[in-house]
C-alpha cells in the first residue's frame, strides 16, 4: 500500500473501541451516566481483565494453544484498540471511557506543552509508561513537574463508579500502585498490588465476592507478561506461545470461580507485529528525515514529529518521499480529520500530537538507535493502524 492509499483504521460510532468497554461494564452495574453500547447485559459485579498484547488476529492464529480463550472468542466480539495502539493510550481509554483525542494521552511518548499554556510548543517529551523524561540517560521522574491528574484531568470510570457506591478495585503489579499512568488513567477505588498469577486470580475473585453482601463491584486487573515476551522474542515465538497457554489457564480458573451474577470481560490493549533488522528505518542516522525536525516522540511503529516553525509541510513531504510505502504520513490536521485520534480531539490533545504523524505500514519500524537502543533491539512492536495492531478481542464469561 502506497502513500495514496489510506490506512484500514476508520473509527465510526458503529464500531466498538476500547473506550466503550468500561462504560459498558459500569452500565451493567446500573451506574448512571453510562451506556452499554457493547451489549454486555446487567450484572452485580464486573471484572475487566487486560491481557497486554493479546491481539485478536494473534489469538485466532494460535487458538489451538488457548482453548478457553478461543471458545470465548467464538461468541465474543472484536473491537478496535484506538490510535496509537499502545499500552499507555489504551489503558487510559479503558480507564476513562474516552479516545486518545479526548483524554490526551496520545503516545508511548508524547510532547507536552506547559500545562498552563497548552498552545505553546511541546518542549517536554514525556514517557507515559514510566512518567519520566523520554530518552534521558538518567530518567527524570516528572510526576511532580507534570502531575498525572493534571496531564489527564478527565474523571475515570472507576472514580464515577465509586461515587455511585460501587466497590472498585484495581488489581495490578505492586510497582504500579502510585505510578504516573495509574494516577492518570486508573485512579479511584482501592489498589490491590500482586506479584504472581495466583494472587492476581485470587484478588479478582475476592473483589467480586463483595456481591455476596449485596454490594455492586467493579474490578480492573492487568497482566503484562505476554506483551513483554512478544517484544523480546516475537509474537508467536515459543516463549510467547507458552505464556498464551498459561494465560488461557488463568482465565479458565477465574471463570470457574466467578460468583453468581458476575461478569468477567477479557480484553487486550493492542496486537503486535514481528520485525527484524531488515524492516528498520533508523531515524537517528537519517539526516534527510531530521531536517526541520525539532523533537521526535512516539515509538517504533508511530512517530510524532514536532517541527521548526513553518516547516511542517516540508517535513511531511520529505517523510512521504523517503518512507514511501513504509508508513502513512499525515500532517496533524490531516490525521485529526481522518479520525486517527477518534471522532473528537480536544485542544489539549491537539497540542500533544506531532506537527507530522507517521504510522508504520507492514512490518516496518521507525527506530532511534541512539536515543532508544533498548526499544530498537525489540522484535515485536505495536502502535500503528494495521489490523494486526488494532483488532483486539472482547471475551465475556459469566458466573
Amino acid at each position: 500500500m502506497d502513500q495514496l492509499g489510506g490506512p484500514p483504521f476508520r473509527p465510526t460510532p458503529a464500531v466498538g473501541t476500547l473506550a466503550d468497554v468500561s462504560p459498558a461494564l459500569a452500565a451493567a452495574l446500573g451506574v448512571d451516566g453510562f451506556d452499554d453500547h457493547l451489549g454486555v447485559g446487567p450484572a452485580r459485579g464486573t471484572a475487566l481483565m487486560l491481557i497486554d498484547g493479546l491481539g485478536a488476529d494473534l489469538l485466532a492464529e494460535h487458538a489451538d494453544r488457548a482453548p478457553v480463550l478461543a471458545e470465548l472468542a467464538a461468541r465474543g466480539q472484536t473491537l478496535l484498540a484506538g490510535f496509537p495502539s499502545t499500552t499507555a493510550v489504551s489503558v487510559t481509554s479503558l480507564g476513562t471511557g474516552l479516545t486518545s483525542g479526548e483524554h490526551g494521552i496520545v503516545g508511548y511518548s508524547m510532547g507536552v506543552p506547559p500545562l498552563d499554556d497548552p498552545g505553546a510548543p511541546a518542549e517536554t517529551v514525556l514517557n507515559t509508561l514510566r512518567w519520566c523524561a523520554h530518552g534521558a540517560t538518567d530518567p527524570v521522574d516528572l510526576r511532580r513537574e507534570l502531575p498525572p491528574e493534571d496531564v489527564q484531568s478527565a474523571p475515570t470510570v472507576m472514580q464515577r463508579a465509586a461515587r455511585a457506591g460501587v466497590a472498585v478495585t484495581t488489581v495490578a503489579p505492586e510497582i504500579q500502585r502510585r505510578s504516573g499512568l495509574t494516577r492518570a488513567a486508573l485512579r479511584g477505588g482501592r489498589f490491590h498490588g500482586v506479584s504472581a498469577l495466583g494472587d492476581l486470580a485470587a484478588a479478582v475473585i475476592d473483589a467480586l465476592a463483595t456481591t455476596a453482601a449485596e454490594e455492586r463491584a467493579f474490578c480492573y486487573a492487568y497482566h503484562g507478561d505476554l506483551d513483554m515476551l512478544g517484544h523480546t522474542f516475537g509474537p508467536g515465538s515459543t516463549p510467547w506461545l507458552m505464556q498464551l497457554t498459561v494465560i488461557d489457564r488463568l482465565v479458565g480458573a477465574i471463570a470457574e470461580e466467578l460468583p453468581s451474577d458476575t461478569l468477567l470481560a477479557v480484553v487486550a490493549d493492542h496486537g503486535m507485529v514481528g520485525t527484524d533488522s531488515g524492516w528498520r528505518i533508523d531515524l537517528d542516522t537519517s539526516p534527510e528525515l531530521l531536517t526541520g525536525v525539532r523533537r521526535l516522540a512516539g515509538e517504533a511503529r508511530v512517530r510524532h514529529v514536532f517541527t521548526a516553525a513553518g516547516a511542517a509541510d516540508d517535513v511531511a513531504a520529505a517523510w512521504r518521499s523517503e518512507l514511501g510505502d513504509a508508513a502513512w504520513v499525515r500532517t496533524r490536521d490531516e490525521a485529526i480529520d481522518e479520525g486517527w485520534f477518534g471522532l473528537e480531539v480536544t485542544d489539549t490533545a491537539r497540542g500533544r500530537i506531532g506537527d507530522v504523524v507517521a504510522a508504520a505500514q507492514g512490518n516496518w519500524t521507525l527506530v532511534r538507535s541512539r536515543i532508544e537502543p533498548m526499544e530498537t533491539a525489540l522484535i515485536g512492536h505495536h502502535g500503528s493502524l494495521t489490523d494486526a495492531e488494532q483488532r483486539v478481542p472482547l471475551l465475556l464469561a459469566r458466573g
